[in-house]
């Protein structure tokens, strides 16, 4: 089955026994982690979650039928999260909505996956699953969504600081968050105590570094260059180099999906717009770059992000790690 927006909420809270697999599709990462989040929510706090990726399933297809209807060790509810879904898993979730029983409900995220894609037809065509197709917000959806968030949190979004946070956040529903808590913080605003947010409350909290030292090192990292992939010291911090490779990968994502589709690279390069003095690189990265591994690149690339942003003062590590593995992971693809 396919899901309206208006009727998502209520599957996710509710979840029945009538419904095995919920696939979250598109290049939404971070929105079809909240909306597998609240899946998990709605099955219930404490629940055991067992989670798997695409490639697990491509190996052993048979195991997400067989995790769907086991029992946890105490008789306790559980769930499965399979991350960086793909086609390769047809065949698992074949064997899932075939299945004798299944009493586990399974969220998958695809993040690569096109609406036409035959893992998307295969879900939409049954009876016992839902897709959800899961897009980033444009720049006006996103700004409209940081005023809604940020009136929750108690506060105003003044000027252009609802279109700031969309271009920093570049949609990402999980950093527009946390960027708006950050900013709740500094103002120390609260619903029953509202504050205004102006530009220089949002600089405040802002951190920035050269648009041109970032575009060469996110370069690097996709051209599987580990050498200048390897971080110098990031005098804005972490977050915009992650958030910039993000954008870039999901660029990528969206114009492999054509490649995979049948369209030749030359095609998706005029197709896509992309400028011409980097329809080069480009093209040599489709050709390098297959979709699962972007998929893998891409939560990777979220979850750095989500460190970082989480205090824990491992944040420039972890992005610096997370840089060298993307270019290595690049370079084994040549």
């Amino acid at each position: 089955m396919k899901l309206k927006p208006e009727q998502v909420g209520g599957k996710l809270d509710r979840p029945g026994p009538d419904i095995r697999l919920y696939l979250f599709h598109g290049p939404d990462t971070a929105g079809a982690m909240a909306l597998a989040a609240r899946l998990a929510r709605g099955v219930g706090e404490g629940a055991e979650r067992v989670d798997f990726d695409g490639a697990a399933l491509k190996a052993r297809p048979g195991v997400l039928a067989d995790e769907a209807a086991s029992l946890s060790l105490f008789g306790d509810r559980r769930h499965i999260r399979v991350t960086g879904m793909g086609e390769e898993s047809v065949e698992a979730v074949t064997l899932l909505l075939n299945a004798a029983t299944a009493g586990n409900p399974v969220a998958a995220i695809a993040p690569t996956v096109k609406g036409t894609s035959k893992l998307v037809k295969l879900v939409t065509a049954s009876l016992n699953a839902v897709a959800v197709a899961c897009y980033v917000p444009d720049a006006q959806q996103a700004a409209k969504l940081a005023v809604a968030m940020a009136r929750d949190h108690g506060l105003r979004l003044l000027g252009d600081v609802p279109d700031r946070l969309a271009a920093v956040t570049a949609g990402d529903r999980a950093v527009l968050a946390s960027e708006i808590e950050k900013l709740a913080l500094y103002l120390d605003a609260s619903p029953d105590r509202p504050r205004d947010a102006d530009g220089e409350a949002f600089d405040a909290i802002g951190a920035s570094i050269a648009d041109a030292e970032i575009g060469g090192i996110v370069a690097a990292m996709i051209a599987g260059d580990v050498a200048t992939a390897a971080l110098p010291e990031l005098p804005g911090g972490p977050i915009p180099l992650l958030r910039a490779v993000a954008r870039r990968l999901l660029t990528l994502a969206e114009m492999r999906a054509d490649v995979d589709d049948g369209m030749p690279v030359d095609r998706v390069l005029e197709r896509h717009r992309v400028f011409f003095k980097e329809q080069g690189a480009t093209g040599m990265a489709l050709r390098r770059w297959d979709a699962p591994r972007i998929a893998r690149a891409i939560e990777r690339v979220r979850d750095a992000e989500r460190a970082a942003l989480s205090g824990s003062g491992l944040g420039e590590v972890t992005a610096a790690a997370e840089a060298i593995a993307i270019a290595r992971a690049a370079a084994r693809g040549r």
